[in-house]
Protein backbone atom coordinates (compact mmCIF):
# COMPACT_ATOMS: atom_id res chain seq x y z
CA UNK A 1 0.00 0.00 0.00
CA UNK A 2 1.26 3.66 -0.86
CA UNK A 3 1.13 5.56 2.28
CA UNK A 4 1.67 9.31 2.46
CA UNK A 5 3.01 10.40 6.38
CA UNK A 6 1.49 13.83 5.59
CA UNK A 7 -1.69 15.06 6.25
CA UNK A 8 -3.66 16.59 3.66
CA UNK A 9 -5.45 20.03 3.46
CA UNK A 10 -7.10 21.14 -0.04
CA UNK A 11 -7.74 24.59 0.39
CA UNK A 12 -10.78 26.10 -2.45
CA UNK A 13 -10.27 29.23 -3.36
CA UNK A 14 -6.23 30.51 -4.18
CA UNK A 15 -7.03 34.31 -3.28
CA UNK A 16 -5.45 36.52 -0.74
CA UNK A 17 -7.04 33.99 2.12
CA UNK A 18 -6.34 30.57 0.38
CA UNK A 19 -3.02 31.66 -0.07
CA UNK A 20 -2.24 32.99 3.62
CA UNK A 21 -3.87 30.00 5.12
CA UNK A 22 -1.72 27.76 2.86
CA UNK A 23 1.41 29.90 4.52
CA UNK A 24 0.86 29.42 7.95
CA UNK A 25 0.05 25.23 7.40
CA UNK A 26 2.79 24.84 5.74
CA UNK A 27 5.04 26.99 7.54
CA UNK A 28 4.25 26.83 11.08
CA UNK A 29 6.66 24.68 13.40
CA UNK A 30 5.17 20.96 14.03
CA UNK A 31 3.27 20.97 10.94
CA UNK A 32 2.93 17.75 9.07
CA UNK A 33 0.36 19.12 6.29
CA UNK A 34 0.66 19.24 2.68
CA UNK A 35 -1.78 21.48 0.86
CA UNK A 36 -3.38 21.72 -2.72
CA UNK A 37 -4.28 24.77 -3.22
CA UNK A 38 -7.38 25.36 -5.79
CA UNK A 39 -7.97 28.48 -7.80
CA UNK A 40 -10.07 28.63 -11.30
CA UNK A 41 -7.88 31.95 -12.36
CA UNK A 42 -4.66 31.35 -13.64
CA UNK A 43 -2.96 33.35 -11.23
CA UNK A 44 -2.72 32.79 -7.54
CA UNK A 45 -2.89 35.46 -4.63
CA UNK A 46 -5.21 37.77 -6.58
CA UNK A 47 -8.91 36.83 -6.31
CA UNK A 48 -10.88 39.49 -7.31
CA UNK A 49 -9.57 42.07 -4.82
CA UNK A 50 -5.81 42.27 -5.97
CA UNK A 51 -6.62 40.80 -9.62
CA UNK A 52 -6.58 44.73 -11.41
CA UNK A 53 -3.62 46.00 -13.25
CA UNK A 54 -4.98 49.91 -13.17
CA UNK A 55 -2.41 51.50 -11.25
CA UNK A 56 -5.05 54.08 -9.97
CA UNK A 57 -6.63 51.44 -7.84
CA UNK A 58 -4.82 51.52 -4.71
CA UNK A 59 -5.44 49.43 -1.53
CA UNK A 60 -7.26 51.04 1.05
CA UNK A 61 -5.17 50.10 3.87
CA UNK A 62 -1.66 51.73 4.28
CA UNK A 63 1.30 49.54 3.86
CA UNK A 64 2.21 49.45 7.22
CA UNK A 65 -0.96 47.45 8.07
CA UNK A 66 -0.78 44.89 5.22
CA UNK A 67 1.78 42.10 5.86
CA UNK A 68 0.58 38.62 5.27
CA UNK A 69 1.95 37.68 8.64
CA UNK A 70 0.20 38.77 11.98
CA UNK A 71 3.91 38.05 13.48
CA UNK A 72 6.13 39.76 11.43
CA UNK A 73 3.85 43.15 10.92
CA UNK A 74 6.78 45.12 8.69
CA UNK A 75 6.63 41.62 6.54
CA UNK A 76 4.76 43.92 3.28
CA UNK A 77 7.28 47.04 3.69
CA UNK A 78 10.19 44.77 3.62
CA UNK A 79 9.21 42.89 0.68
CA UNK A 80 8.81 46.20 -1.07
CA UNK A 81 11.52 48.02 -0.23
CA UNK A 82 13.51 44.78 -1.37
CA UNK A 83 12.02 44.87 -4.45
CA UNK A 84 12.91 48.64 -5.37
CA UNK A 85 9.77 50.01 -6.13
CA UNK A 86 9.43 52.60 -8.31
CA UNK A 87 10.92 55.87 -6.45
CA UNK A 88 8.06 57.77 -4.83
CA UNK A 89 5.71 54.89 -5.25
CA UNK A 90 6.02 54.19 -1.57
CA UNK A 91 7.81 56.63 0.49
CA UNK A 92 7.05 55.56 3.90
CA UNK A 93 4.85 52.44 5.59
CA UNK A 94 1.95 55.11 5.38
CA UNK A 95 1.55 55.17 1.99
CA UNK A 96 -0.87 53.48 -0.44
CA UNK A 97 0.26 50.94 -3.11
CA UNK A 98 -1.61 49.73 -6.03
CA UNK A 99 -3.59 46.85 -5.53
CA UNK A 100 -2.08 44.78 -8.56
CA UNK A 101 1.09 44.81 -6.47
CA UNK A 102 0.21 43.48 -3.40
CA UNK A 103 -1.06 40.80 -5.55
CA UNK A 104 2.56 40.15 -6.49
CA UNK A 105 3.35 39.88 -2.72
CA UNK A 106 0.66 37.57 -2.40
CA UNK A 107 1.89 35.35 -4.66
CA UNK A 108 5.04 35.44 -3.61
CA UNK A 109 4.44 33.99 -0.11
CA UNK A 110 3.88 30.50 -2.11
CA UNK A 111 6.69 30.32 -4.46
CA UNK A 112 9.32 28.72 -2.12
CA UNK A 113 6.51 26.03 -0.92
CA UNK A 114 5.50 24.70 -4.51
CA UNK A 115 6.50 20.87 -5.02
CA UNK A 116 4.86 18.05 -7.45
CA UNK A 117 4.47 15.45 -4.32
CA UNK A 118 2.30 15.28 -1.24
CA UNK A 119 5.05 15.66 1.12
CA UNK A 120 4.75 17.48 4.97
CA UNK A 121 5.33 21.12 3.97
CA UNK A 122 4.83 20.84 -0.24
CA UNK A 123 2.17 22.92 -1.73
CA UNK A 124 0.43 21.79 -5.01
CA UNK A 125 -1.60 24.28 -6.86
CA UNK A 126 -4.44 23.06 -8.94
CA UNK A 127 -5.85 25.13 -11.71
CA UNK A 128 -10.18 24.34 -11.94
CA UNK A 129 -13.32 25.41 -10.60
CA UNK A 130 -14.12 23.48 -7.64
CA UNK A 131 -18.06 22.37 -7.75
CA UNK A 132 -18.73 20.11 -5.11
CA UNK A 133 -17.70 18.98 -1.74
CA UNK A 134 -18.43 15.89 -0.01
CA UNK A 135 -17.79 14.69 3.53
CA UNK A 136 -17.02 11.24 4.68
CA UNK A 137 -16.00 9.44 8.15
CA UNK A 138 -12.27 9.73 6.97
CA UNK A 139 -11.84 11.78 4.25
CA UNK A 140 -13.15 14.74 1.94
CA UNK A 141 -13.76 14.94 -2.21
CA UNK A 142 -13.42 17.83 -3.95
CA UNK A 143 -14.97 17.82 -7.29
CA UNK A 144 -13.67 20.04 -10.08
CA UNK A 145 -15.70 20.58 -13.39
CA UNK A 146 -13.49 19.21 -15.37
CA UNK A 147 -13.72 15.93 -13.70
CA UNK A 148 -11.31 15.72 -11.29
CA UNK A 149 -11.16 14.46 -7.86
CA UNK A 150 -9.00 15.08 -5.36
CA UNK A 151 -9.09 13.41 -1.66
CA UNK A 152 -8.16 14.15 1.31
CA UNK A 153 -8.12 14.99 4.98
CA UNK A 154 -10.19 18.31 5.35
CA UNK A 155 -11.26 20.90 2.77
CA UNK A 156 -11.38 25.14 3.50
CA UNK A 157 -13.46 26.98 1.65
CA UNK A 158 -11.61 30.48 0.85
CA UNK A 159 -13.36 31.42 -2.07
CA UNK A 160 -13.72 35.30 -1.17
CA UNK A 161 -16.03 37.87 -2.00
CA UNK A 162 -19.13 36.45 -3.83
CA UNK A 163 -19.66 39.25 -6.62
CA UNK A 164 -23.04 40.12 -7.40
CA UNK A 165 -24.97 38.86 -10.68
CA UNK A 166 -27.55 40.88 -12.28
CA UNK A 167 -28.86 41.43 -15.89
CA UNK A 168 -30.13 44.60 -16.04
CA UNK A 169 -30.57 46.44 -19.90
CA UNK A 170 -27.01 47.47 -21.08
CA UNK A 171 -24.82 46.23 -18.21
CA UNK A 172 -21.21 46.16 -17.99
CA UNK A 173 -18.75 44.27 -16.40
CA UNK A 174 -16.81 46.51 -13.29
CA UNK A 175 -13.88 44.78 -13.58
CA UNK A 176 -13.31 45.19 -16.81
CA UNK A 177 -12.20 48.13 -19.21
CA UNK A 178 -14.53 50.25 -20.83
CA UNK A 179 -12.96 49.69 -23.73
CA UNK A 180 -13.86 45.93 -23.98
CA UNK A 181 -17.57 47.43 -23.09
CA UNK A 182 -17.65 49.41 -25.78
CA UNK A 183 -18.82 52.59 -23.60
CA UNK A 184 -19.16 56.06 -25.76
CA UNK A 185 -16.68 58.62 -24.20
CA UNK A 186 -19.74 60.68 -24.04
CA UNK A 187 -22.26 58.91 -22.63
CA UNK A 188 -24.00 59.19 -19.29
CA UNK A 189 -23.10 56.13 -17.09
CA UNK A 190 -24.89 55.14 -14.03
CA UNK A 191 -23.14 52.89 -11.23
CA UNK A 192 -25.08 51.64 -8.54
CA UNK A 193 -23.31 51.70 -5.39
CA UNK A 194 -21.02 54.50 -4.20
CA UNK A 195 -18.67 52.07 -2.01
CA UNK A 196 -14.73 51.07 -2.56
CA UNK A 197 -15.72 49.03 -6.02
CA UNK A 198 -17.74 52.20 -7.68
CA UNK A 199 -14.82 54.94 -6.84
CA UNK A 200 -12.15 51.99 -8.52
CA UNK A 201 -14.59 52.16 -11.47
CA UNK A 202 -14.78 56.54 -11.26
CA UNK A 203 -11.49 56.30 -11.75
CA UNK A 204 -11.35 53.65 -14.53
CA UNK A 205 -13.28 55.86 -16.61
CA UNK A 206 -11.53 59.28 -15.89
CA UNK A 207 -8.39 57.46 -16.98
CA UNK A 208 -9.94 56.02 -20.21
CA UNK A 209 -10.69 59.72 -20.68
CA UNK A 210 -14.67 59.23 -20.31
CA UNK A 211 -16.17 62.75 -20.79
CA UNK A 212 -19.92 62.21 -20.21
CA UNK A 213 -21.51 62.62 -16.45
CA UNK A 214 -20.98 60.08 -14.02
CA UNK A 215 -23.63 58.96 -11.95
CA UNK A 216 -23.26 56.74 -8.65
CA UNK A 217 -26.34 56.15 -6.90
CA UNK A 218 -26.68 54.01 -3.49
CA UNK A 219 -29.48 53.90 -0.69
CA UNK A 220 -28.13 56.57 0.72
CA UNK A 221 -25.67 58.11 -1.24
CA UNK A 222 -22.72 58.07 1.03
CA UNK A 223 -19.29 58.12 0.17
CA UNK A 224 -16.33 56.43 2.18
CA UNK A 225 -14.50 58.73 3.98
CA UNK A 226 -10.48 58.99 3.47
CA UNK A 227 -7.90 57.98 5.55
CA UNK A 228 -5.39 60.49 7.39
CA UNK A 229 -2.12 60.19 9.28
CA UNK A 230 -3.06 59.38 12.62
CA UNK A 231 -2.75 56.49 15.73
CA UNK A 232 -5.22 54.32 16.57
CA UNK A 233 -6.71 55.39 19.81
CA UNK A 234 -5.34 52.46 22.74
CA UNK A 235 -8.61 51.50 24.15
CA UNK A 236 -8.23 49.92 27.44
CA UNK A 237 -10.45 46.21 26.89
CA UNK A 238 -12.32 47.01 30.28
CA UNK A 239 -13.80 50.09 28.91
CA UNK A 240 -15.72 47.98 26.09
CA UNK A 241 -19.29 47.60 27.36
CA UNK A 242 -19.29 44.50 25.50
CA UNK A 243 -23.00 43.23 25.88
CA UNK A 244 -24.86 46.10 26.14
CA UNK A 245 -27.96 46.98 23.63
CA UNK A 246 -26.87 48.63 20.50
CA UNK A 247 -28.08 52.42 21.56
CA UNK A 248 -25.84 51.83 24.91
CA UNK A 249 -23.01 50.99 22.49
CA UNK A 250 -23.55 53.61 20.13
CA UNK A 251 -23.79 56.04 22.59
CA UNK A 252 -20.38 55.20 24.44
CA UNK A 253 -18.87 54.78 20.87
CA UNK A 254 -20.01 58.85 19.93
CA UNK A 255 -18.89 59.93 23.89
CA UNK A 256 -15.53 58.20 22.89
CA UNK A 257 -14.79 60.33 19.36
CA UNK A 258 -16.37 63.51 20.66
CA UNK A 259 -14.42 63.63 23.93
CA UNK A 260 -11.44 62.92 21.52
CA UNK A 261 -12.28 65.38 19.33
CA UNK A 262 -12.57 67.81 21.66
CA UNK A 263 -9.39 67.60 22.77
CA UNK A 264 -7.92 67.78 18.99
CA UNK A 265 -8.24 63.90 18.09
CA UNK A 266 -8.99 62.72 14.71
CA UNK A 267 -12.58 60.43 14.60
CA UNK A 268 -10.35 57.92 12.77
CA UNK A 269 -8.35 57.18 15.40
CA UNK A 270 -11.16 56.22 17.65
CA UNK A 271 -12.80 53.86 15.03
CA UNK A 272 -9.24 52.09 14.73
CA UNK A 273 -8.53 51.83 18.02
CA UNK A 274 -12.14 49.75 18.60
CA UNK A 275 -10.56 47.14 15.50
CA UNK A 276 -9.47 45.22 18.50
CA UNK A 277 -12.64 44.21 19.27
CA UNK A 278 -15.32 44.29 17.13
CA UNK A 279 -15.44 40.89 16.63
CA UNK A 280 -16.11 40.52 20.44
CA UNK A 281 -18.36 43.01 19.95
CA UNK A 282 -20.57 41.74 17.24
CA UNK A 283 -20.35 38.14 18.74
CA UNK A 284 -22.14 39.54 22.10
CA UNK A 285 -24.94 41.05 20.05
CA UNK A 286 -28.29 39.93 20.81
CA UNK A 287 -29.41 38.71 17.17
CA UNK A 288 -31.98 41.59 16.95
CA UNK A 289 -29.33 44.13 17.81
CA UNK A 290 -27.16 42.63 14.59
CA UNK A 291 -29.96 42.58 12.48
CA UNK A 292 -31.22 46.45 13.58
CA UNK A 293 -27.40 47.19 12.81
CA UNK A 294 -27.45 46.10 9.49
CA UNK A 295 -30.52 47.79 8.65
CA UNK A 296 -29.90 51.26 10.08
CA UNK A 297 -26.47 51.45 10.93
CA UNK A 298 -24.25 49.26 8.78
CA UNK A 299 -24.11 52.07 5.66
CA UNK A 300 -22.78 54.23 8.39
CA UNK A 301 -20.12 52.16 9.46
CA UNK A 302 -18.98 51.47 6.28
CA UNK A 303 -18.13 54.38 4.97
CA UNK A 304 -16.60 54.99 8.17
CA UNK A 305 -14.37 51.91 8.71
CA UNK A 306 -13.28 51.36 5.07
CA UNK A 307 -11.74 54.13 3.94
CA UNK A 308 -10.10 55.32 0.34
CA UNK A 309 -6.33 56.43 0.07
CA UNK A 310 -5.91 60.33 0.48
CA UNK A 311 -5.14 60.34 -2.71
CA UNK A 312 -8.25 58.92 -4.52
CA UNK A 313 -9.75 61.27 -2.43
CA UNK A 314 -8.39 64.12 -4.16
CA UNK A 315 -9.55 62.41 -7.46
CA UNK A 316 -13.12 61.90 -6.72
CA UNK A 317 -13.27 65.58 -4.81
CA UNK A 318 -12.28 67.04 -7.80
CA UNK A 319 -14.41 64.93 -10.39
CA UNK A 320 -17.76 65.95 -8.00
CA UNK A 321 -16.73 69.29 -7.77
CA UNK A 322 -16.40 70.02 -11.67
CA UNK A 323 -19.84 67.71 -12.01
CA UNK A 324 -18.22 65.10 -13.80
CA UNK A 325 -19.47 63.30 -10.69
CA UNK A 326 -22.62 63.20 -8.79
CA UNK A 327 -23.70 61.11 -5.73
CA UNK A 328 -27.50 61.07 -5.61
CA UNK A 329 -29.27 59.23 -2.65
CA UNK A 330 -31.89 57.00 -4.78
CA UNK A 331 -33.15 53.68 -5.09
CA UNK A 332 -33.49 51.96 -9.27
CA UNK A 333 -36.58 51.46 -10.01
CA UNK A 334 -36.68 49.82 -13.23
CA UNK A 335 -34.08 49.60 -16.71
CA UNK A 336 -36.14 49.63 -20.25
CA UNK A 337 -33.52 48.78 -23.13
CA UNK A 338 -33.18 51.55 -25.92
CA UNK A 339 -30.99 52.43 -29.01
CA UNK A 340 -28.52 54.54 -26.91
CA UNK A 341 -28.30 52.53 -23.88
CA UNK A 342 -31.10 52.24 -21.39
CA UNK A 343 -34.20 54.56 -19.99
CA UNK A 344 -33.63 54.53 -16.59
CA UNK A 345 -36.62 54.58 -13.71
CA UNK A 346 -35.50 55.53 -10.26
CA UNK A 347 -36.93 57.50 -6.85
CA UNK A 348 -34.95 59.78 -4.84
CA UNK A 349 -34.30 59.05 -1.12
CA UNK A 350 -37.38 60.82 0.85
CA UNK A 351 -39.33 61.68 -2.72
CA UNK A 352 -42.43 60.14 -4.22
CA UNK A 353 -41.49 61.00 -7.54
CA UNK A 354 -40.83 58.57 -9.85
CA UNK A 355 -37.74 60.28 -12.22
CA UNK A 356 -36.57 58.90 -15.39
CA UNK A 357 -32.39 59.11 -16.89
CA UNK A 358 -31.10 57.61 -20.29
CA UNK A 359 -28.00 56.11 -19.61
CA UNK A 360 -25.34 54.93 -21.92
CA UNK A 361 -24.31 52.06 -19.68
CA UNK A 362 -25.23 50.33 -16.43
CA UNK A 363 -21.99 49.64 -13.79
CA UNK A 364 -23.36 47.45 -10.58
CA UNK A 365 -20.98 48.23 -8.07
CA UNK A 366 -22.88 46.89 -5.06
CA UNK A 367 -20.30 45.02 -4.02
CA UNK A 368 -20.77 41.57 -2.49
CA UNK A 369 -23.91 38.25 -1.98
CA UNK A 370 -25.80 39.52 1.21
CA UNK A 371 -27.30 36.10 1.60
CA UNK A 372 -25.30 33.48 1.01
CA UNK A 373 -28.20 31.25 -0.64
CA UNK A 374 -28.02 34.03 -3.79
CA UNK A 375 -24.69 32.72 -4.64
CA UNK A 376 -23.73 31.65 -8.17
CA UNK A 377 -20.60 29.80 -6.92
CA UNK A 378 -21.33 25.96 -7.59
CA UNK A 379 -19.49 24.98 -4.82
CA UNK A 380 -21.23 27.26 -1.93
CA UNK A 381 -24.55 25.81 -3.54
CA UNK A 382 -23.39 22.28 -3.40
CA UNK A 383 -22.66 22.32 0.67
CA UNK A 384 -25.74 23.54 1.00
CA UNK A 385 -27.66 20.70 -1.41
CA UNK A 386 -25.72 18.23 0.89
CA UNK A 387 -27.00 19.77 4.35
CA UNK A 388 -23.42 20.32 5.14
CA UNK A 389 -23.62 23.92 5.17
CA UNK A 390 -26.58 26.41 6.06
CA UNK A 391 -26.51 30.10 6.35
CA UNK A 392 -26.72 31.88 9.60
CA UNK A 393 -29.65 33.26 11.15
CA UNK A 394 -29.54 36.63 9.80
CA UNK A 395 -28.68 35.40 6.24
CA UNK A 396 -24.91 37.42 5.37
CA UNK A 397 -22.87 34.69 5.43
CA UNK A 398 -22.58 30.79 6.12
CA UNK A 399 -23.09 29.53 9.51
CA UNK A 400 -19.55 28.85 11.01
CA UNK A 401 -18.35 28.16 14.83
CA UNK A 402 -15.68 30.42 16.59
CA UNK A 403 -12.84 27.28 15.23
CA UNK A 404 -14.25 28.03 11.66
CA UNK A 405 -15.92 24.54 11.04
CA UNK A 406 -18.98 24.89 8.65
CA UNK A 407 -22.24 24.00 10.79
CA UNK A 408 -23.99 21.66 8.67
CA UNK A 409 -28.29 21.44 8.28
CA UNK A 410 -28.59 19.79 11.49
CA UNK A 411 -27.09 22.41 13.53
CA UNK A 412 -23.33 20.00 14.00
CA UNK A 413 -20.24 21.09 13.62
CA UNK A 414 -18.22 19.25 10.98
CA UNK A 415 -14.60 17.81 11.98
CA UNK A 416 -13.41 18.33 8.29
CA UNK A 417 -14.94 21.45 6.54
CA UNK A 418 -13.82 24.94 7.60
CA UNK A 419 -14.11 28.13 5.85
CA UNK A 420 -12.03 31.61 6.16
CA UNK A 421 -12.35 34.83 4.92
CA UNK A 422 -15.69 36.94 3.97
CA UNK A 423 -17.19 33.82 3.92
CA UNK A 424 -17.55 34.16 7.35
CA UNK A 425 -18.91 37.58 8.50
CA UNK A 426 -21.45 36.23 10.16
CA UNK A 427 -19.88 34.93 12.87
CA UNK A 428 -17.01 37.60 12.68
CA UNK A 429 -18.24 40.32 10.97
CA UNK A 430 -15.12 42.46 10.57
CA UNK A 431 -13.17 39.70 8.33
CA UNK A 432 -13.18 41.34 5.16
CA UNK A 433 -9.53 43.33 5.23
CA UNK A 434 -6.37 41.50 5.18
CA UNK A 435 -5.34 42.42 8.58
CA UNK A 436 -8.38 40.49 10.48
CA UNK A 437 -8.04 37.96 7.58
CA UNK A 438 -4.56 37.05 8.34
CA UNK A 439 -5.50 36.23 12.45
CA UNK A 440 -7.76 34.03 11.43
CA UNK A 441 -5.57 31.85 9.27
CA UNK A 442 -2.77 31.56 11.56
CA UNK A 443 -5.32 30.92 14.28
CA UNK A 444 -7.04 27.95 12.14
CA UNK A 445 -3.44 26.90 11.15
CA UNK A 446 -2.37 26.13 14.84
CA UNK A 447 -5.62 24.60 15.58
CA UNK A 448 -5.23 22.51 12.83
CA UNK A 449 -1.63 21.57 13.27
CA UNK A 450 -2.36 20.57 16.86
CA UNK A 451 -5.02 19.09 16.37
CA UNK A 452 -3.17 15.88 15.31
CA UNK A 453 -6.82 14.31 13.26
CA UNK A 454 -5.42 10.48 12.01
CA UNK A 455 -4.71 11.45 8.31
CA UNK A 456 -6.51 9.91 5.45
CA UNK A 457 -4.36 6.77 3.99
CA UNK A 458 -5.53 6.68 -0.08
CA UNK A 459 -5.46 3.17 -1.23
CA UNK A 460 -3.13 2.08 -4.45
CA UNK A 461 -5.68 3.13 -6.72
CA UNK A 462 -6.43 6.95 -5.59
CA UNK A 463 -4.64 9.59 -6.34
CA UNK A 464 -3.84 12.09 -3.50
CA UNK A 465 -4.39 15.17 -5.38
CA UNK A 466 -4.45 14.73 -8.70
Amino acid sequence: MNRFAARHAIIIGGGASGVMLAYQLLQKQGSDFCVTLVEKRPDIGRGLAYHTGNPDHLLNVRVANMSALPDDPDHFWSWLSARGAEPGLCPDPFCFVPRGLYGDYIASLVEPLLAGTCAPRHLTIVQGECIDVSEGADDVTVSLADGRRLVGDIAILATGHDPVVSRLACQVNPWAPPSTAGIDRDATILILGTGLTSVDYVLTLLAAGHRGPVIAMSRRGLLAKAHRRVDPLPIEEADVPFGASASRLLHWFRQRIDRHVAQGGDWRSVVDGLRPFTQRIWQELPLSARRRFLEHARAWWDVHRHRMAPEVEMRITRALASGHLTLMAAKLISTAPNARGALVHYRRRGCPEIESLQVGAIVNCTGIVRDPRASANPVVRSLFDRGLARPDPLHIGIDVGSDCALIGRDGKSSRRLFAIGPLTRAAFWEIMAIPDIRNQCAELAERLIVSRAPPYVPSDDQVPAL
